[in-house]
């Protein structure tokens, strides 16, 4: 079994994670389906088997329980030959950070930070014995800023961001290769659909389906892109928001996040 080699998805239950699972099989790459319990994994994996004649394994857990993780992890570095890895788990909200439970804001730190920091390290000697190995680490547009009424969000995807390129350069010299994908506003469900919405034309700038970033973030992750920016509205934004005084674009970016609690 050790001779087949997997891609490995965190939160690979909805959104982008199912959007990369989709895609690897697709490629006739075999995957392992990382997720919460009771996402119906077990479903998606065995059509994703049937119809791209591929391997799927599903794993469904809780990513912030630690000791979990080490387990779950530790028996697939047992049993598969892991050689790409997407960091795709994430989880933010918009609110007030008085109104913030401390439970609420310790989670986002837990899943986007400690989760992937632990699942890159131990996976690291893993993935560094193939020819070849790929990860990719799924951060936000929100890293390039940061924004009132998301604080710790975007803080987190900053923290990928800077994690992501430190790794990469650190492997420089290794057949690893470490990419970051920075998506825009996607719509992964009803209500962050109403949410950008309800931002108007500003919120729907540099929208683009799950399915074209993550066929761009696979694309280049293969070509060995350090920085991955889908779509061309969200590199312009990038390049006019790096031009921007910091308090300028924090307020301009602020003060459309802030719709979205009116809307709620």
């Amino acid at each position: 079994m050790k001779s087949i080699r997997y891609t490995l998805i965190t939160g690979a239950s909805s959104g982008l994670g199912k959007e990369f699972s989709v895609q690897c099989a697709a490629m006739g790459r075999n995957i392992i389906m990382v997720a919460l319990p009771g996402s119906n994994m077990a479903s998606i994996a065995e059509s994703l088997a049937l119809e791209y004649k591929i391997d799927a394994k599903v794993f469904e857990f809780d990513i912030t329980d630690g000791i979990l993780l080490i387990e779950k992890l530790n028996h697939i570095i047992e049993n598969f030959e892991v050689d790409f890895l997407i960091n795709n788990a994430g989880i933010g909200g918009t609110a007030s950070i008085t109104e913030s439970s401390l439970e609420a804001m310790d989670r986002i730190l837990q899943v986007n930070i400690r989760s992937m920091v632990s699942i890159t390290q131990m996976l690291l000697p893993h993935l560094l014995k193939h020819q070849k190995s790929y990860i990719l680490n799924v951060s936000s547009m929100a890293a390039f800023t940061p924004i009132a009424y998301k604080t710790v969000y975007p803080a987190s995807k900053a923290f990928i961001s800077s994690f992501s390129l430190g790794l990469r350069e650190e492997l420089l010299d290794t057949n690893l290769s470490v990419s970051v994908v920075y998506p825009g506003p996607i719509m992964t469900n009803s209500g962050v659909s109403t949410r950008i919405m309800g931002q108007g034309a500003k919120g729907r700038i540099g929208l683009l389906t799950t399915s074209e970033i993550v066929r761009i973030a696979l694309k280049q992750t293969k070509l060995n892109k350090a920085i991955i920016i889908p779509g061309f509205w969200n590199k312009i934004n990038h390049r006019l928001m790096g031009i921007l005084p910091l308090e300028t674009k924090l307020r301009i970016v602020s003060r459309a996040v802030k719709k979205e609690i009116a809307i709620k």
